[in-house]
Parts: C-alpha cells; sequence; structure tokens
C-alpha cells in the first residue's frame, strides 16, 4: 500500500514476531497496533493474528460494483500492482463476485459475464487464481493471490437442466435461483406473491446438486427459500443476507424458521453490510451488524454463519451520484433505502479488520471466529462441490 512503508503481510507477519517475543515496538505491552498508516485505529493482536492465519472467504465480496472489473476484463494488464495490493491489504483472500442477470437474453447475457471474469483470471494470473474446488480454497492463502469465485445471482439463464452443466464447465460454483423478481424456477423476495419452487426449477435444483454446484437462495422469496432446502438433497447457502427479527418485514432478511431449515440442511448463512438490511436505527453501526452474527449463531449454532458483505472494497457510498440514483431505482419501495448504503465502521477497504475486531470484542474464541470468516463456507462448500469433483480427471 503506497506510503505505508510496510506491505499487509510484512505488517502481519512482524505482528506475529512480536506476538512471540522476538520484536519489540512501543505499543506490544498494550496489545494494540496501528495496522494502517493513514488511520490512527488500533487492532488487537488477536485480530491481526487471525486474519493473518485464516483464509477469509466474502461470500459476496464484489470486486467492483462501478464497473471497473469489466475494463480490467477486457484488457488484464491494465489491473496493476498497485490495485493487486489494494485487494491483498483488504484481508480478504476469496471474492465470490456475483452479480443478477436475468431476462430474455439471460443466457447469452450470463456467457459474456463468464467469459469476461475467465478473460480477468487467466489474463491477470499473477494476480488472480479462479476458485474451482476445496484444494484451490486450501492454498490459495499461501499462493498469494486473489481467489476469485464465480457466481451469479440469478438461474434465469438455465433454459434446461443441461445448462447447469455448461455453466459448471466454465467455471460458475454458485448460482442463486432468483434474484428479486419472479424467473421459471422460483420468486424473488420482492415479488407480490410467492407460490415457491416450480417443477422447473425442482429440476434445476437436482442438476446442481449432481454437478456440485451451489444453490443460492439469497434474493429469494420466502417460500422459494423454504422450498430449496425442502427439494435440495445437498445444503443450500445464504451468501449474503441479514436477520428479519432484527429489522422486522425487510424483503431481503430471512425469518427464523428459513434459517433454521438453512441449518438442517448443512448450509451456512453470510451476512451483509448493508445499511438497510441491519438496522433501522441510525446510526447503524459494526454492532449492529455483529448483532446479526450473534443471532444466527444463538439460534442455530456458530458453524452456520459467515460473511457475505454484498459491497466492494469502496462501497456504495463512494459511487457518483447518477450511478447512486441509477442503482437504487432498480430496487422496490421495501427495500427501504436511506440516505447512506454502508456501515459505519464497515465503510473502508479494510473493514474486514473491523468485523474481526467486532467479533473479537464479543467474546467470540479464536476458533469461533476463524468459522465465521471463512472456516463455514469452506467447509460446506467442501461437501456441495465433491459430487463435481469426483467427477473431475486426476491431476498429472
Amino acid at each position: 500500500m503506497p506510503g505505508s512503508g510496510l506491505t499487509r503481510r510484512e505488517m502481519l507477519k512482524t505482528t506475529a514476531l512480536s506476538l512471540g517475543g522476538l520484536a519489540v515496538a512501543p505499543m506490544i505491552n498494550r496489545g494494540r497496533y496501528r495496522l494502517f498508516a493513514w488511520s490512527d485505529t488500533e487492532y488487537s493482536a488477536r485480530t491481526l493474528a487471525l486474519m493473518e492465519r485464516s483464509t477469509v472467504l466474502d461470500m459476496l465480496g464484489i470486486i467492483s460494483i462501478d464497473g471497473r472489473w469489466r475494463d480490467w476484463a477486457m484488457d488484464p494488464k491494465s489491473f496493476t500492482e498497485e490495485d493487486y495490493e489494494r485487494y491483498k491489504d483488504s484481508g480478504i483472500n476469496v471474492f465470490h463476485h456475483a452479480f443478477g442477470l436475468g431476462g430474455p437474453e439471460a443466457f447469452e447475457r450470463a456467457l459474456t459475464y463468464i467469459a469476461s471474469l475467465n478473460a480477468l483470471a487467466a489474463g491477470a494470473d499473477e494476480y488472480f487464481m479462479r476458485i474451482d474446488s476445496v484444494h484451490d480454497l486450501q492454498r490459495v492463502n499461501e499462493s498469494g493471490r486473489i481467489g476469485l469465485l464465480l457466481g451469479i445471482q440469478n438461474a434465469d439463464h438455465f433454459r434446461r437442466p443441461d445448462d447447469v452443466d455448461l455453466f459448471y464447465g466454465l467455471g460458475q460454483r454458485v448460482s442463486q435461483l432468483t434474484y428479486n423478481s419472479r424467473n421459471r424456477i422460483g420468486n424473488g423476495a420482492t415479488e407480490r406473491t410467492d407460490e415457491g419452487v416450480s417443477d422447473f426449477g425442482i429440476s434445476i435444483i437436482e442438476r446442481m446438486n449432481e454437478v456440485g454446484m451451489a444453490v443460492d437462495v439469497s434474493h429469494c422469496g420466502d417460500q422459494t427459500t423454504l422450498d430449496a432446502f425442502e427439494f435440495s438433497r445437498k445444503p443450500v447457502l445464504i451468501t449474503h443476507s441479514n436477520c428479519r427479527a432484527l429489522v422486522p418485514g425487510h424483503p431481503r432478511c430471512k425469518s427464523d424458521d428459513a434459517i433454521r431449515a438453512m441449518a438442517r440442511s448443512g448450509g451456512v448463512m453470510g451476512i451483509t453490510g448493508v445499511r438497510n438490511f441491519v438496522s433501522l436505527e441510525e446510526p447503524t453501526t459494526v454492532e449492529h451488524v455483529i448483532d446479526h452474527f450473534d443471532h444466527v449463531r444463538d439460534l442455530v449454532g456458530i458453524e452456520h454463519v459467515g460473511v457475505g458483505s454484498d459491497v466492494d472494497l469502496d462501497g456504495y457510498d463512494a459511487l457518483p451520484d447518477d450511478v447512486q440514483e441509477q442503482l437504487r431505482a432498480g430496487y422496490a419501495d421495501t427495500y427501504a433505502f436511506r440516505d447512506r448504503i454502508d456501515i459505519e465502521g464497515l465503510d473502508h477497504p479494510k473493514r474486514m479488520f473491523d468485523l474481526t475486531e467486532g467479533l473479537v470484542r464479543r467474546g467470540y474464541s479464536d476458533q469461533e471466529a476463524e468459522l465465521v470468516l471463512g472456516g463455514n463456507f469452506i467447509r460446506v462448500l467442501g461437501e456441495i462441490w465433491a459430487a463435481g469433483e469426483a467427477d473431475a480427471p486426476a491431476e498429472g
């Protein structure tokens, strides 16, 4: 990171040595460290150690909201060392990059989208690693590269079950069943009515189970969400949502019944940092976000909660006014946007450090924090992807 003097990796290594008594620094006695030269924020030694040893997985970590990722895909060499350092310094090892694509041309749009991500991963392979398997998740941290997990926030591009095989072969590993509106599979979160998963939808879920593609119900309506847990033979994910018990009536939050069904399926729920999904109160801070982690943990157990921030490194509030206006116009009034979208305390590229500090502050053990930061999603993806990996040719 320019001007910091040390990269994130070097700083964390220095901190680890300090913890072992091999170095001396003015703040060791207090056990808190300034990690970034541009900020006076101090982090506990526990937080820094957790971030260093965890494979941090953001199950909706968008590479960029404003479309820069498409520019990089068109010209991968335009992704610079400075760009790379920003993503590495974020502390996030794997980004599940997924957009909502639907409509009459969903199939063609999805092909273009997946091709663009593959172009970025292949053309800037010194910086990116496409995540296809649990083996990739296990080695991405050591590789030093940015993990790129390909997903789509809809399944409208599946015209028939065979299309699931096609897109799996192209690298897609996660698919929501619907975005906010209705498709042939089921109903989205902001539809007026929700009749649940269709017969065609069941065939798509079955094929996703067979090939090893993860079923995601983050944007699905309530009945479609519950039906997915019923019909899937594999764990079902809620990659990025929040708890309706804490934000009553919000369609993008999940009921306790849905969260319990998710846990019974063996799934994991990623908590977002989108203000209107997190709290009705102002200001909305990191503490309100941690309340959602607490709620899932207390309701169904620590092994069923993770991170799905639903934001890029810079956040929604940093977007130009015209882009923000266009973005907000694409959602139903029930989204209940307020003046700001980002969370105070999590509105910067290093937000994962602050989230981890919040978990530590709330009394999460190291083991629990590591599960939240990535361990839970890595475990469940291993179970879901096992079918596809079993059919893959052996390496070498």
